[in-house]
């Protein structure tokens, strides 16, 4: 059984994958963008992706602090 501090790695290095994957993806669909419009257009990206404005993917919204507390 993981840890919370193992888990929590875990989850930050499938993010930074997922970075990763997209930034490729852009880079795929941009090929004449240089390093700062790819940069560019993943932020953009994170902010307006499905969820987004949730703070999560598609689905119904949930409230931690409820749950949390």
């Amino acid at each position: 059984m993981l840890s919370a501090s193992d888990a929590f790695r875990t989850t930050l290095d499938l993010f930074g994958t997922g970075l990763d994957l997209m930034r490729q993806n852009l880079r795929r669909d941009y090929p004449q963008a240089d390093d700062d419009e790819i940069d560019r257009r993943l932020r953009q990206w994170l902010h307006e992706r499905p969820g987004a404005a949730s703070g999560d993917a598609e689905g119904r919204p949930v409230n931690m602090a409820a749950r949390l507390g």
